[in-house]
């Protein structure tokens, strides 16, 4: 690994998170869209405490779930997600296993009483999901954005919604093809938002939503938990077939505990939560998201190598694929980039190119050191 402190080639301002001694590996700015980068100071509190959590003379890992010590975590970071989102007293928060994708079939099965629902299909975890959703009943795709692969937003006002549909399932942020919602839909059924790749980093009214779902590898902590935020009054009948371990009722009335969580992922995203606050929380954060992509994109909208695809209206201000133009360019960019300590920038395999996700942990100073690379690059391979 190149040394990004001080040796020939080095990218300014890389040094900012690291710890640049003698031998020892660094830390490298890390843009993978999942699992992704967390904050130095929640890693480094995280390690202080492995072998001995709150006193108990037990890491984490160890502890039983069960335990009021780790019952308290539980309890903090369901106050801290409610503090943060300001999520409505009718509302549980719940934390389960199984990751976003396994929401997918939890969500027809909770909701689907009518036996149909609607999707707006804007990337490929939204396509996903509202393929679970045909196996349970009519799921309705009333929009659909591949035609133009998934650059935009269908508008939201002009949509054909189901009169008798139990839901309506959108996926706020395109994590692959760097797309999101400007404007949330406005419809009789709930809605269901899938915001893993954007949540805590934007300013969102719940009482608007039926259900929120989030993976928390994204933007909140290592995969192993998903969050999910839900109306209590949506919640109280799910479908016969809809296995315990899913419904949304059981894991409220229990507390996320009725059988034994992923206690460290759960443990990490409330050292997150807690950060989040500290720093401001949502809207300070958002504040730093709106620089970061700001300072990104306008770099590449003035490139005459690198070139973003999406719509502007729509850019997402957490992942931003961008390509030079060729295939073979693209895979010495990233190679480069790796030798100078921007690692998974690569681009999912459905896009190619490049990809560099910002989420909330990743500091202005890595934006900033990949765009002095960037411009490196490209004065380099005119």
């Amino acid at each position: 690994m190149r040394n990004l402190c001080g040796s020939a080639g080095a990218v300014p301002g890389a040094c900012a998170v690291n710890i640049c001694k003698g031998d020892s590996k660094m830390r490298v700015y890390n843009f993978s869209a999942g699992p992704s980068t967390l904050p130095l100071n929640v890693l480094e509190r995280a390690r202080d405490e492995f072998l001995d959590f709150a006193g108990t003379g037990m890491s984490v890992t160890e502890i039983s779930h069960r335990d009021k010590a780790f019952s308290a975590v539980v309890e903090d970071a369901e106050a801290l997600v409610r503090e943060l989102l300001n999520v409505p007293e009718d509302y549980a928060v719940i934390f389960v296993q199984g990751g976003a994708s396994t929401q997918f079939a939890a969500i027809p099965l909770n909701l689907m009483h009518n036996g149909k629902a609607d999707y707006i299909v804007t990337g490929n975890f939204a396509k996903k999901a509202w393929q679970e959703g045909q196996i349970y009943g009519d799921a309705v795709k009333i929009g659909d954005s591949s035609d133009r692969t998934y650059t935009y937003i269908p508008d939201v006002d002009e949509l054909p919604y189901s009169q008798d549909a139990d839901y309506v399932h959108i996926t706020s942020n395109n994590t692959i093809f760097g797309s999101r919602y400007a404007k949330f839909p406005e419809c009789k059924a709930p809605l269901v938002a899938d915001m893993s790749s954007e949540i805590f980093s934007r300013e969102i009214d719940v009482s608007k939503f039926g259900v929120i779902y989030a993976g928390a590898q994204k933007n909140l902590a290592p995969a192993g938990v998903t969050i999910v935020i839900a109306k209590r009054s949506l919640i109280q009948d799910p479908l016969k077939i809809c296995p315990t371990m899913l419904k949304w009722k059981v894991q409220d009335d229990n507390g996320s505990l009725y059988n034994t969580p992923p206690c460290f992922s759960i443990y990490m995203a409330d050292l997150v939560l807690r950060d989040l606050k500290e720093k401001g929380g949502v809207k300070a954060a958002n504040e730093k998201a709106e620089y970061k992509a700001g300072l990104l994109y306008d770099f590449i909208d003035n490139s005459s190598l690198f070139k973003n695809n999406v719509e502007k209206p729509f850019r997402s201000i957490m992942n931003v694929p961008f390509v030079t133009p060729s295939a073979e360019l693209d895979a010495k960019f990233i190679a480069e980039a790796k030798k100078a300590g921007l690692v998974s920038l690569k681009g999912h395999r459905l896009v190619g190119g490049m990809r560099a996700s910002i989420y909330n942990a990743m500091p202005v100073e890595g934006v900033k050191a990949l765009i002095a690379f960037m411009q490196k690059f490209e004065q380099e391979n005119k």
